[in-house]
């Protein structure tokens, strides 16, 4: 079988997007070589040395660690065109001209491995051209692929073919960038901007449109069109802002370039809007800038005016009523914003029929199924449902009339009816674009399945869009056992799930119960088990909210009774007999984090955010975390010739006593929150079938528990140098007097307490430290101020 591999990747281009590119490839651990013009003085490598030096200082971060940057190999075009021919993939990522890609075409093409695939990222150029101006031979092997920006955190990868590409070719590709980079993959028509920029934009320029319309202010509507819609929290000129008025400038150009109103019967609302064009000529082009939309001015957002080109006062709110009707079911929802008298509750009806009209008039030449668009507005404009999906889910013939009625009084943006299978023949009957059989194709006239490469059979509980009938990881499968808190199921037989069920994933002591019981069961009948929980967070902690009424009604008894069972329920898990491998995705805080630290291996997510962050209010790690940091440091000394075990400890209490998050797999893995034995996993569908064969890999490799040994700690010297160390920070101002008495008590629990150095030690000799740090804080008053006001407002109190 001829098994396509990427073994290196080139880039061409380090810019914002190729230089982004290349850092997801390093975080993926693949090989990239970074190419760009040679630069005129100095180095001629400097342009591209330069953008790698940025990926260092960019936010949202482009790499896992920083430091990976040097991994990304450097060059330019006069001396390295050579090095194309190590690359099995070429991606071109230089600026949106046409003249420009063509001609880095014409040069790079006789360096290219014969059997190279070629594709050019671009947000809407036509591939058919682009792929002109390559010989014949190489051809059947380009292709577009559409990165959206940021990369590494961005879902969605568009990928399209030209006329002579080879469907194999996309497969390989597809295949590689679902499980090599960890991203979604939607199939897009050659068509300008694609589907989800197509669609997006459309429906951002509709957006403001209607905002002139209706006379509403800015903040206001991105009050209107975020999270209460279902979408990205930015909404729409926030998310404007950050990416970037000249790129949106750009995407709409493209647009108004390659369409005409025969193309495109919305195309008059294609003209750039008023404010845009104003924001445009004052250089302010939005986050980048420092001003677009939105400016802040100290503590202070200001929105701008287009009357008066100034930036004033912003912070407006949305009337609570329309809040109030958009919690309410879709087809109520739509049915009272269809009827709503006031200008946000007309506004929201009209961006909302917009959308539907677009998406339905568009669907034929943009994309395959209604799938494809479902999901690329999901997963490139943050929506959590599609425009397709949501229509059907308020009740298709119903919203279709509405729109239809709309479009003939005059109402809507384009008088393009709706299409004729909106309203009969198999979608009618369906009641909408996506069944168990498959998503609406309108070329075909068929509802068709999804592609299923190899791939995506990894892919055990996908993403799937409503009305498709997937099955639901959390009815799938057997169940042994299910409560409020927990699902013990399998799908296999052999490996055990244990499913959270609480809010947040939060860790009750009713849910230490339902941990117990899985051991106990996994032990009694399954080769290992697997703890995973099918969305995110992997766990925030242990739920504080839950212990108060205790804490109150009995007192501290209680609140040590609860962490005294929680450690030994991390116990319970790290010395069971089968393996237990926790599935981490999304945030492992806290408890969670020690839920994670106590699982005999982890298999992570790439993005997930791990940390044991109890100081942000006024505790300590209670659940085994300070006993993990000292075990470990012991386990690391053991491993070398040196015979001072603090500097093994320094990292790990910075760690908790500066409640450290690694804000990717990789960052935690170098908190030591994973070890080098665990797996990093590129894409969170992925997540569970690596989990459920790395146990079964652990099992059937004769794994077996670790014994329960004595290690030594760093004793009362070495909290000695610690304490020294805080005492300079309080002293200079740097900590408050209650994070000094915090840090203290970490810095006791993790060297041992009033010990000599090197004294042998228990893991429950470490927790009960802990129980009694922790039970000391919880009555502290300022402690107590601290969790009041983060159960309140979610965010930290400082005192």
């Amino acid at each position: 079988m001829n098994r396509f591999r990427v073994k290196k990747v080139a880039v061409l281009g380090a810019g914002v997007m190729g230089a982004q590119i290349a850092a997801h490839l390093v975080n993926v651990k693949v090989p990239v070589v970074l190419f760009d013009l040679p630069a005129r003085e100095g180095l001629k490598n400097g342009i591209v040395a330069k953008a790698v030096e940025g990926l260092k200082k960019l936010k949202p971060a482009p790499l896992g660690v920083a430091e990976d940057a040097a991994l990304i190999q450097q060059a330019n075009y006069e001396e390295h065109l050579d090095l194309l021919g190590e690359c099995d993939l070429v991606i071109e990522a230089i600026a949106e001209r046409m003249d420009w890609k063509l001609d880095l075409y014409r040069r790079m093409a006789p360096a290219l491995a014969p059997h190279a695939i070629v594709a050019s990222n671009t947000s809407g150029l036509s591939i058919t051209r682009l792929a002109e101006a390559l010989p014949e031979a190489i051809r059947p092997r380009f292709c577009g692929i559409h990165f959206f920006n940021p990369p590494r955190y961005m879902y969605l990868v568009e990928l399209i073919a030209a006329p002579a590409t080879l469907p194999q070719v996309l497969d390989d590709l597809e295949t590689f960038v679902v499980r090599g980079l960890g991203k979604g993959v939607v199939r897009a028509k050659d068509t300008p901007n694609f589907i989800a920029n197509r669609v997006g934009i459309a429906g951002m320029l509709a957006t403001m449109r209607e905002v002139e319309n209706f006379g509403l202010s800015y903040d206001v509507v991105d009050d209107l069109t975020g999270k209460k819609l279902g979408r990205a929290s930015s909404g729409t000129f926030r998310t404007a802002d950050v990416v970037g008025l000249d790129t949106l400038a750009h995407v709409i150009r493209t647009l108004q370039d390659n369409l005409d109103a025969d193309a495109d019967p919305f195309y008059p609302s294609f003209g750039t809007p008023a404010v845009l064009q104003a924001l445009l000529e004052m250089g302010h082009l939005g986050q980048k800038s420092k001003a677009g939309f939105y400016k802040k001015v100290g503590r202070d957002i200001l929105r701008f005016e287009l009357d008066s080109r100034t930036y004033v006062p912003g912070g407006q709110k949305a009337d609570e009523v329309y809040g109030r009707m958009l919690r309410k079911p879709a087809a109520e929802r739509l049915r009272l914003l269809r009827h709503a008298e006031g200008p946000q509750g007309r506004f929201l009806w009209a961006i909302l029929r917009n959308s539907f009209h677009y998406a339905a008039v568009h669907l034929a030449a943009i994309a395959e199924t209604a799938r494809d668009v479902d999901f690329a507005m999901r997963w490139g404009f943050g929506m959590q449902q599609g425009p397709f999906e949501l229509w059907q889910e308020a009740g298709w013939l119903q919203v279709a009339q509405w729109i239809q009625e709309d479009i003939d009084a005059g109402r809507a943006l384009s008088t393009a009816p709706l299409p004729a299978w909106v309203f009969q023949g198999p979608v009618a009957q369906a009641g909408g674009v996506h069944t168990p059989e498959g998503s609406w194709n309108p070329t075909s006239g068929r509802f068709e399945p999804r592609r299923l490469l190899p791939v995506h059979q990894r892919q055990l509980f996908p993403e799937a869009v409503l009305g498709s009938g997937a099955p639901r990881w959390d009815s799938a499968g057997h169940t042994l056992h299910e409560d409020k808190t927990i699902r013990l199921w399998t799908l296999d037989g052999q490996v055990l799930i244990a499913s959270i069920k609480t809010k947040m994933h939060a860790i009750s002591p009713e849910l230490c119960e339902g941990l117990q019981q899985a051991v106990e069961t996994a032990e009694q009948q399954f080769t290992g088990l697997v703890i995973w929980s099918g969305d995110e967070p992997f766990s925030v902690g242990a739920d504080l909210q839950a212990l108060l009424p205790a804490f109150m009604a009995v007192g501290v008894a209680a609140v040590e009774d609860a962490e005294g069972f929680m450690q030994q329920t991390m116990l319970r898990l790290r010395y069971a007999s089968v393996p237990v491998v926790s599935a981490i995705r999304g945030m492992a805080l806290g408890g969670g984090c020690e839920l994670a630290l106590y699982s005999q291996r982890r298999v992570a997510a790439m993005e997930s955010y791990i940390g044991l962050v109890e100081v942000g209010v006024g505790l300590v790690p209670g659940a085994g975390g300070l006993a993990y940091i000292a075990r470990r440091a012991a386990e690391l000394q053991a491993r070398t010739a040196h015979k001072d075990l603090l500097p093994f400890l320094t990292d790990g209490f910075s760690a908790a006593a500066m409640a450290k998050v690694g804000t990717s797999a990789l960052e935690s893995r170098k908190l030591g929150y994973l070890l080098d034995s665990d797996v990093i996993v590129p894409n969170k569908d992925e997540l569970l079938h690596v989990t459920i064969a790395e146990a079964r890999s652990m099992a059937e490799s004769g794994w077996r528990a670790p014994l329960r040994r004595l290690f030594p700690v760093a004793g009362r010297s070495g909290k000695a140098t610690i304490q020294g160390q805080l005492v300079n920070l309080r002293d200079g101002g740097f900590i408050s007097p209650h994070d000094f008495r915090i840090a203290s008590l970490i810095a006791h629990v993790v060297t041992g307490g009033d010990v000599d150095a090197g004294t042998l030690v228990s893991e429950e000799y470490l927790m009960t430290l802990e129980r009694q740090a922790f039970c000391e804080l919880v009555q502290h008053p300022k402690t107590q101020e601290r969790i009041l006001g983060m159960l309140s407002t979610g965010k930290p109190v400082r005192n």
